[in-house]
Parts: C-alpha cells; sequence; structure tokens
C-alpha cells in the first residue's frame, strides 16, 4: 500500500523539492497551498502524514494543527512542522499543538525523508554501498 504525504506550503520552490523527493521515494503526494486547502485535502484524502508549514495564507499551520488533532479520525496522522522559525518558543508551540516533530528550514532533505520514514514506521534497507534505498 503507497503511503500518502500531504505537502501543505505556500513556498513553491519548497513544495517543488519535497514533492520530488517524496515521489521518488514512493510515496503519493499531495500539495496544498494554503491552511484551508490543507483541512480539506485533509478531509478527502487522509495522508499518512502532514508536511505543514507554520506561515501559510488563510489559516497558519498552527491552526491547522491544532484542527486536525480535535477531529478523532485523524489523530493517528503524523505531522511534521516545517518553519524558519525555530526559537524555542515557536518548537514548543507547535509540539503543544500536536506536531509529532518540528523541523526548523533550512533543513536536510536526506534527515527530513530519514525522519518521514521513521514516524511512518518504514525501514530503511542498506545497500551494498552502505547507502539507503
Amino acid at each position: 500500500m503507497t503511503r500518502k504525504v500531504l505537502i501543505a506550503d505556500d513556498e513553491e520552490n519548497i513544495v517543488l523539492s519535497l514533492e520530488f523527493l517524496l515521489r521518488r521515494a514512493g510515496f503519493e503526494v499531495l500539495v496544498a497551498g494554503d491552511g484551508e486547502a490543507a483541512l480539506r485535502m485533509i478531509a478527502e484524502h487522509r495522508p499518512d502524514l502532514v508536511l505543514l508549514d507554520v506561515m501559510m495564507p488563510k489559516r497558519n499551520g498552527y491552526e491547522v494543527c491544532q484542527r486536525l488533532r480535535a477531529q478523532p479520525e485523524w489523530r493517528d496522522i503524523k505531522v511534521i512542522m516545517l518553519s524558519a522559525k525555530g526559537r524555542d518558543a515557536e518548537v514548543t508551540k507547535g509540539v503543544s499543538m500536536g506536531a509529532d516533530l518540528y523541523v526548523v528550514k533550512p533543513f536536510s532533505s536526506a534527515e527530513l525523508m530519514r525522519q518521514v520514514h521513521a514516524l511512518l514506521g518504514i525501514v530503511l534497507q542498506r545497500n551494498n554501498t552502505g547507502a539507503e534505498s
């Protein structure tokens, strides 16, 4: 079964890069450019994980995460918040709203992908060169 990941971010460059990485790793990828669209996509497609930008139009990532966690049928959806705001207060707020992980931009794509796999319980295999596949 293919896992679904929703990218909720209004920065086109980040969306394109994440979409490429996730598709290459075998995920079905959905994209929302604002908080309201993200909530609609969650309701319609029930992704396994949401990569959620904090600063988005219409509803910010904190509001989306709070609404997501308020719905019993969505509580098992994993949430990784992405933000350029990396102060302790923002990280604490994101985690207290229900994010499983808070990642500060800029981030390592390889590390983010390892965290996505870990949250979804996907074990990566090492090939003969020691690289993950």
